[in-house]
């Protein structure tokens, strides 16, 4: 099967870097998949799980945000933070969706910060999601 050559990197380092049969992320109009010879492509990613498919397995990787970069036969990856579901503490995932899931509740009755506590909350529940997949 053809490959293409996929890079997830972040402020700290690489997270990933191999050949890869299908790459799929969140963007903000929805999911989109890679395959080997996709048109050239720049979009953003919203908070979710790259799903890198290789020898018919998949591989998730939390992200938090970023851009993606797509040549025909390569994939570049610029993400805020990204981890592997290994990386991920749970307690503390846990912990950080109550404590984002509190701010949320209080934003909303005091109408403040809103948008900050959502988005502590969304990328809790992706690292929780991630690291409890059974793919």
């Amino acid at each position: 099967m053809k490959t293409m050559q996929t890079n997830v990197v972040t402020p700290d380092g690489s997270v990933y870097s191999g050949e890869t049969e299908m790459v799929s992320v969140k963007t903000p109009d929805g999911e989109l998949g890679i395959m080997p010879s996709h048109l050239p492509l720049v979009t953003p990613l919203a908070i979710g799980a790259i799903r890198i498919k290789k020898d018919s397995k998949v591989e998730l990787i939390a992200v938090s945000g970023g851009f993606m970069e797509v040549r025909p036969d390569e994939v570049n990856i610029l993400a805020e933070s990204a981890e592997r579901p290994s990386e991920i503490d749970i307690t503390r995932a846990r912990a950080a969706k109550e404590r984002a899931q509190r701010r949320l509740d209080e934003a909303k009755r005091d109408n403040i910060d809103f948008k900050r506590a959502e988005l502590a909350l969304k990328r809790a529940i992706n690292r929780l999601e991630v690291s409890e997949s059974k793919i």
